[in-house]
């Protein structure tokens, strides 16, 4: 006769391993705000960085964010610019810049 499957203990190992990949996920995401040198930003203006590149709907825009990722990663050291070559980010959070015209939330 076979051993009955114990349901519970797969469900537990399941459920350990999910966890597992989550605090790794979560580790993983801060080394990249560290290696990204974005640690330097206020969590404000980190997260507000964040929620106007998932708002943002153009195309080629997070075409050119994919790039610069991808060099970023393969250790291209032109990946990063100077603070004052901004790609468009900073822009969407500043409650004091008005958007172009013909841009998402113009008037």
């Amino acid at each position: 006769m076979r051993k009955p499957r114990d349901y519970d203990a797969e469900l537990q190992a399941l459920n350990n391993k999910a966890k597992q990949l989550r605090t790794r996920k979560q580790t993983q995401l801060g080394e990249l705000v560290i290696a990204t040198g974005a640690d330097a930003l206020g969590t404000e203006v980190l997260a507000g960085v964040l929620l106007a590149a998932i708002g943002n709907d153009d195309p080629s825009r997070k075409e050119a964010w994919r790039k610069r990722g991808a060099a970023f990663f393969q250790g291209n050291t032109n990946a990063s610019r100077p603070a004052g070559q901004d790609t468009g980010v900073a822009q969407a959070i500043d409650p004091g810049t008005q958007p172009a015209a013909g841009a998402p939330g113009a008037a």
